[in-house]
């Protein structure tokens, strides 16, 4: 019996460690701020638990900042029809999403439209944030 507690108790860690990493939409990021990101690609790093984008966005004064957004998980991407090397530095994105609450520079990415004008979700679906 003991046995059999062990192997329930190691099952639910390790099932329980992904749930615990996540977060859902509204604990970091404000679905009152929507803003839309126009840049270019510096870096994209595909691994879980999100697809992260780092973007260099010029400001109203012409400095360059450096945005990190935050897209759905590799495998949410992947079913949406993305590929890791569907974006690469240097390409020019616009991203629509949301600011986050006390990041200044970090955004939830819900739809990236790229340079060709194709319209891609970067959401995560069952996040509980906005819909695309």
């Amino acid at each position: 019996m003991k046995t059999l507690a062990k192997i329930v108790l190691v099952g639910a860690l390790v099932t329980a460690g992904p749930a615990v990493a996540h977060h859902p939409f509204a604990a970091e990021f404000d679905a009152n701020a929507p803003l839309r990101l126009t840049g270019k690609v510096s870096r994209v790093q595909w691994s879980n638990p999100h697809v992260t984008i780092q973007l260099a966005v010029a400001d109203t004064g012409g400095q360059t900042r450096e945005w990190s957004v935050e897209a759905a998980s590799p495998n949410t991407m992947q079913k949406k029809g993305w590929q890791s090397d569907s974006l690469k530095a240097g390409q020019e994105i616009t991203v629509q999403g949301y600011r986050a609450k006390t990041q200044p520079l970090v955004a939830a990415a819900r739809v990236i439209v790229l340079s060709d004008g194709k319209s891609m979700s970067a959401s995560d679906d069952e996040d509980g944030g906005p819909q695309n």
